[in-house]
């Protein structure tokens, strides 16, 4: 499993030997690993892609593609990006790299609605990376959670992608959220989900201003 081999790719990364290209066979199935057992370490994918730069006839697409996948998964992080730098011009070119781009720049932009749309045009991108759609609803639920105090029920299933209901029921509790629509009362009518409430949010700090006294002095003789 990926979580046993940490501690190996974790010594082999120390030192002169990160950059060696010897280790590549062996880390690259450690990414293989992770997208098998939902596993994820930027580390290791960060020294992956830093070793094609040095060797770039050693460049593999498909290990390319599950490295930004991954990246994907880590989201709010800016583990995309710093990724992103990594890889050669010309590969980002490539219509499945930047069909990968696309879908970065959907979640970060919110356009969940579209993002689930252009995912699912293509299922066999994600398919070897276990527990992606999962992840990536937990990076949506993080929005919502910091964007609204009420939602309502049908909007909440679009933005995660056209969830059944007991699938929703799942992530509501997950998140702590309530069903509004139990019980007669507007809010019921409306079909809404709590959320959150805002200004518990909201946290009061103290500010301390230190003046010298020499400060004051000279305020003082600056108006005699």
């Amino acid at each position: 499993m990926a979580e046993e081999m940490q501690p190996k790719i974790k010594q082999m990364l120390r030192g002169i030997d990160r950059y060696n290209p010897d280790n590549l066979e062996e880390l690259e199935f450690y990414i293989d690993r992770q997208s098998e057992d939902n596993y994820y370490d930027i580390e290791a994918n960060l020294a992956v892609l830093k070793l094609y730069q040095f060797n770039p006839k050693e460049t593999k697409k498909t290990t390319v593609v599950k490295i930004l996948l991954k990246a994907l998964t880590a989201l709010p992080n800016t583990d995309f990006v710093l990724c992103k730098c990594l890889i050669d011009s010309q590969l980002l070119e490539d219509d499945t790299i930047k069909g990968i781009q696309r879908l970065h720049e959907l979640l970060e932009t919110c356009h969940f609605e579209v993002f689930w749309k252009e995912l699912l045009e293509n299922p066999l991108l994600y398919k070897g990376i276990v527990g992606f759609e999962d992840s990536i609803r937990k990076f949506i639920c993080h929005v919502i959670q910091i964007t609204y105090q009420t939602i309502k029920k049908t909007s909440l299933s679009v933005l995660l992608g056209d969830l059944a209901d007991n699938d929703l029921k799942h992530w509501m509790s997950v998140m702590g959220w309530k069903d509004g629509g139990i019980g007669d009362n507007e809010e019921a009518e409306k079909g809404l989900v709590f959320v959150t409430n805002q200004e518990e949010n909201i946290k009061t700090k103290n500010i301390t201003e230190k003046i010298d006294l020499e400060n004051v002095a000279q305020v003082i003789a600056a108006y005699r």
